[in-house]
C-alpha cells in the first residue's frame, strides 16, 4: 500500500475506485463501505481511500481528539484490506474554504483519477461542509465516475456511527464495542519497562503506554487477550494511573498474562480489551493490591473457562 501524506500535491497514475472518509474505529459501516470499494478491483480500479489530517473536527476544535483508531492503526487496517492507495490529505484553512465541485473536480477526478467513489450518505466535504452526496451524483456524468452511497448499518435499531462506539467504550461496555466494531476494541505499541511491582508481588506484568490521542475507556480492570508474536494469551488489564503505588497522569495500561512467564520488553503487542471487571481502586498499602490482585487474577479464570 502507498501512503500519501503531508502533500496535495500529486497525481495519481492510474484509475481508481476511492473511499471518503474519516474512519475513526472502523465500525461495520465503515468495514462496508471498504469492502465495496476493495471490490471494484475486480473491474481493474486500483484502491484507494481518501481521509484528510488532522480531520475537519480536530482542525476547528484547535485541540487533540481523541480518537478510537491512531493513524498508526488505520494504516494497518486498510493494508490488511487491500486498499492500494492511502491518501492523508493535509487540512488546512484554504482546504477548508475550497468550493465543493472544486473538491470534486482538483482533488477526486484530477488527483486520483477516480472512476468510483463510495461515500456514507452522511458524506460531507468542502466549503463548510456544502458537498454532499447529492452533488456528488450530480457531477458524476460531467466528470466520468460512478457514485456508490453506502446506507447506514443499524444495531438494534440505532445507526452504528463512531458517536456511539465513543459512547460505549467512555461508559466501559466493551461488549457492546465489540458487537459494533464487529471486533475488540484494541491498542497496539511497545512494551515498556514498568516497576516491576507485579513481578515481586508474583503477578509479572507487561506494560503499555498508549498514545495520547488513543480514546481510553474508563480506568479499572478488564478481561484481555493480548496479541504477541502471532500468538493469542488470555489477560487482566489494568487501565489507569496506579494510583496506589505511584503518583503520575500517564495511562497505563498493565496486563497479567495467564500461562506466560517471557521477558518481552522491546516488543510489539496489541490489546484487547473484552469486559470491564471493576473500577481503578486505591489501596491503603500494598498487601491490600495484592490480595485483590490474587481475586482478580482468580475470577478472570473462571471467566476465561465460560
Amino acid at each position: 500500500m502507498k501512503i500519501i501524506e503531508k502533500t496535495t500535491e500529486f497525481e495519481l497514475t492510474e484509475d481508481t475506485a476511492v473511499a471518503i472518509g474519516k474512519f475513526d474505529g472502523f465500525h461495520m459501516g465503515h468495514q462496508k463501505l471498504l469492502h465495496m470499494v476493495t471490490e471494484q478491483k475486480a473491474k481493474g480500479l486500483a484502491a484507494a481511500v481518501f481521509t484528510f489530517v488532522p480531520s475537519p473536527a480536530a482542525f476547528f476544535s484547535k485541540e487533540a481528539q481523541q480518537e478510537l483508531t491512531t493513524i498508526q492503526e488505520k494504516r494497518n487496517i486498510f493494508e490488511e484490506a487491500g486498499v492500494d492507495y492511502l491518501i492523508e490529505y493535509p487540512f488546512y484553512q484554504e482546504i477548508a474554504d475550497m468550493e465543493p465541485e472544486t473538491y470534486i473536480r482538483k482533488v477526486l477526478v484530477e488527483q486520483l483519477h477516480a472512476k468510483c467513489i463510495v461515500a456514507g450518505e452522511d458524506v460531507s466535504f468542502g466549503k463548510k461542509g456544502m458537498g454532499n452526496y447529492r452533488l456528488l451524483e450530480q457531477k458524476s456524468a460531467e466528470y466520468g465516475y460512478q457514485v456508490i452511497i453506502i446506507d447506514k448499518v443499524q444495531y438494534q435499531g440505532r445507526e452504528i456511527s463512531s458517536t456511539y462506539v465513543r459512547e460505549e467504550i467512555l461508559k466501559g461496555n466493551m461488549e457492546l464495542a465489540s458487537e459494533l466494531l464487529s471486533r475488540n476494541y484494541s491498542m497496539e505499541g511497545i512494551v515498556e519497562n514498568g516497576m516491576h511491582l507485579g513481578r515481586k508481588m508474583g503477578f509479572p506484568t507487561v506494560n503499555l503506554y498508549p498514545p495520547k490521542e488513543k480514546l481510553m475507556p474508563p480506568y479499572g480492570v478488564y478481561y484481555s487477550d493480548v496479541f504477541y508474536n502471532g500468538c493469542m494469551y488470555h489477560g487482566i488489564t489494568n487501565i489507569g494511573v496506579k494510583p496506589t503505588v505511584q503518583q503520575t497522569k500517564r495511562v497505563n495500561a498493565e496486563t497479567y498474562l495467564y500461562d506466560f512467564d517471557r521477558d518481552i520488553y522491546g516488543k510489539k503487542i496489541r490489546l484487547e480489551l473484552l469486559k470491564f471487571k471493576r473500577p481503578e481502586q486505591k489501596f491503603q498499602d500494598l498487601a491490600g493490591l495484592q490480595k485483590q490482585l490474587r481475586q482478580d487474577v482468580e475470577d478472570g479464570k473462571h471467566w476465561f473457562m465460560g
